[in-house]
Formats: structure tokens, C-alpha cells, sequence
């Protein structure tokens, strides 16, 4: 597991989360810790290096 952290798209604190190394591409909603909004995760590792990372709003 890696920490990795970034803004929420919505309240832009800064907030953590814990991603998972051996899956390769990665898709997810989370809420934000700090305001509760949904937040789309887009994750890419190759060799269980992060090669991207997008913490997008989630539309509706």
C-alpha cells in the first residue's frame, strides 16, 4: 500500500489516502474525508510505481 496525498476537488484540503499498489489501472468513488463529497479516483501504477493519479468531482 502506498499513502498518497492530494486536494479534494471540492473543499481543497488536503487529505490521504492508502492505494493499492498491485492493481495496475484503478477506478473509484471515495468521499472526501473532510466534506463528504464523492470524489472519482483514476489511479495507474506500472511496476507498483504511481505513473498517475486524478481525484476528479464526481458528476451527477
Amino acid at each position: 500500500m502506498l499513502e498518497h496525498f492530494f486536494q479534494c476537488p471540492y473543499c481543497w484540503e488536503e487529505i490521504s489516502m492508502l492505494l493499492d499498489v498491485s492493481v495496475s489501472d484503478q477506478t473509484y468513488v471515495e468521499d472526501c474525508e473532510v466534506c463528504c463529497n464523492p470524489i472519482e479516483i483514476l489511479v495507474q501504477f506500472n511496476d507498483q510505481e504511481l505513473q498517475g493519479f486524478q481525484a476528479l468531482p464526481l458528476e451527477q
